[in-house]
């Protein structure tokens, strides 16, 4: 009998970790799908039309599976942690890939650990900041900036994306207290139907901007961006926002915040295997140090 309550833990931590797997790798994706999905529908309502599409079908789904959705005295909460995550998080960088490649912008995403970790610093019950942590998330940035390095040095040297790379951190900004926020309200919600209604607060809101600055008249689908928006509910927010939720309440932010230093390598793959970009050593060595940056982090 003493030992169900280790059990149960064990078997929470090994789904967080799953979890964060997830995030990792789907997320990875999402910066290419963005890109393609801006080709003919604006950035406000794009990121507006993702978010309420994924909440909407988490509700329909939820409820035929008779789960409850959240008391209406917890909204309130809920909707801030959308708007913060969604809204600003989610946002900005749809806004930012308008004039940031897709790569480099998840480079300037991978400040979002950074961002996490000081934000916590200022929180209640704050989580340990080791030396060995933040000397992982250094090593784990300085592999993204090698990775990425040609591509960042040729965007920088065209300029005019000073706009975009500001956005970014503001997003950085948005999804740290929104993840911080998150994890500290202790409710037993479940956590699909608490992503439902983030989703639908964060989306409402993109959507009324992208409509108050015009952008319903530029609004056009074809089958390719179509697509890619349908992967985005589907993949980057159904399946993957949910998994960051659950991994938020049991992993700690510093290690839960990596997820931002693989997408950059994820995106970089994915470039290698679908456009056949060459397969350098200096995506090995990088995405070398970059394991060694997560590992630090995870001993610290």
């Amino acid at each position: 009998m003493a030992q169900a309550p280790v059990a149960t833990c064990d078997s929470s931590l090994s789904r967080a970790y799953a979890a964060w797997v997830v995030v990792c790798l789907v997320w990875g994706t999402t910066y290419l799908a963005i890109r393609i999905a801006l080709e003919t529908v604006p950035p406000m309502l794009m990121a507006g039309i993702r978010w309420v599409s994924a909440g909407a079908l988490l509700v329909v789904f939820l409820l035929a599976r008779g789960v409850k959705l959240p008391s209406r005295s917890t909204w309130p909460a809920l909707a801030i942690i959308g708007i913060l995550m969604n809204s600003v998080g989610n946002g900005a960088v749809v806004w930012a890939e308008l004039t940031v490649p897709s790569g480099l912008a998840a480079l300037l995403v991978a400040a979002a650990p950074f961002w996490m970790v000081g934000v916590e610093r200022f929180m209640p019950r704050p989580d340990p900041v080791t030396p060995l942590r933040v000397t992982g998330l250094v090593v784990g940035f300085g592999g993204i900036v090698l990775l990425v390095w040609p591509e960042l040095t040729r965007a920088t040297a065209g300029g005019g994306m000073l706009a975009g790379a500001a956005a970014t951190q503001l997003a950085c900004v948005g999804w740290a207290l929104g993840s911080s926020y998150s994890r500290r309200r202790q409710t037993r919600e479940h956590v699909m139907a608490s992503a439902a209604v983030q989703m639908l607060a964060g989306g409402t809101v993109l959507m009324a901007v992208g409509m108050t600055i015009g952008e319903w008249s530029a609004l056009s689908f074809n089958l390719r961006t179509f697509s890619a928006t349908a992967y985005l509910v589907v993949a980057g927010s159904i399946a993957a926002f949910t998994a960051y939720l659950y991994a938020l309440k049991h992993l700690p932010v510093a290690t839960v915040s990596t997820y931002a230093y693989i997408n950059p390598v994820i995106a970089v793959v994915l470039g290698t295997v679908a456009l056949d970009e060459p397969l350098s050593p200096r995506l090995a060595v990088a995405g070398a140090i970059v394991l060694a940056g997560m590992m630090l982090v995870r001993r610290g």
